[in-house]
């Protein structure tokens, strides 16, 4: 058991009975009345936000939660395989737990969040750049780049994103996992 002072961003706790992390957290002490804190919180079952404001002082249940390397190997009908990269274990979780999963290509080292007492699997991070080749997009035009126009184009791992005009098949390009766009052309 911890208190409201020991609060962190990253922390995760066991609120209406579900599992949240705190996103972002303040300590109010206003003029009249007793303290609070005013924070943000993610739930890891169902990603949604929630504000919400503790009492100061009160008591709130921790959870450890452990983050493990894991390298992406194939999807079937079971699952997403992964092997840990130190033990070599290998373990398949449900594809909804992955964040973006369009953007596995394999060997991708990810780290799986697991709820440490009861060795369950939360969720799976995805590095968050990938380098990725274009494999099919409309023929760029040279010398396009004063305008921030974009066009679909699709990724050898099979997702598709928006990228610049400039960019042509064959092109190797940064992404961004985490909001699933275009950052940069690759040399």
């Amino acid at each position: 058991m911890a208190t409201t002072s020991d609060f962190r961003n990253g922390l995760c706790i066991n609120f209406n009975n579900d599992l949240w992390t705190i996103v972002e957290f303040q300590h109010v002490k206003p003029g009249k009345g007793p303290a609070f804190v005013r924070t943000k919180i993610k739930s890891f079952t169902t990603g949604r936000l929630l504000e919400n404001t503790f009492t100061a002082g009160v008591k709130i249940d921790t959870v450890r939660i452990e983050r493990r390397p894991y390298q992406y190997l194939y999807k079937d009908d079971l699952g997403v395989h992964f092997m840990h990269n130190e033990t070599y274990d290998q373990i398949f979780i449900d594809e909804k737990l992955i964040d973006n999963p369009q953007f596995l290509v394999d060997g991708i080292n990810c780290e799986i969040l697991f709820h440490a007492e009861e060795e369950k699997v939360l969720r799976c991070e995805l590095p968050q750049f990938i380098n990725a080749e274009v494999t099919y997009t409309e023929p760029g035009i040279k010398g396009d780049t004063a305008t921030n126009t974009m066009k679909p184009a699709t990724l050898d791992c099979g997702a598709e994103v928006k990228v610049p005009l400039f960019i042509n098949m064959g092109d190797k390009i940064k992404i961004d996992t985490r909001k699933g766009e275009y950052n940069e052309r690759v040399k």
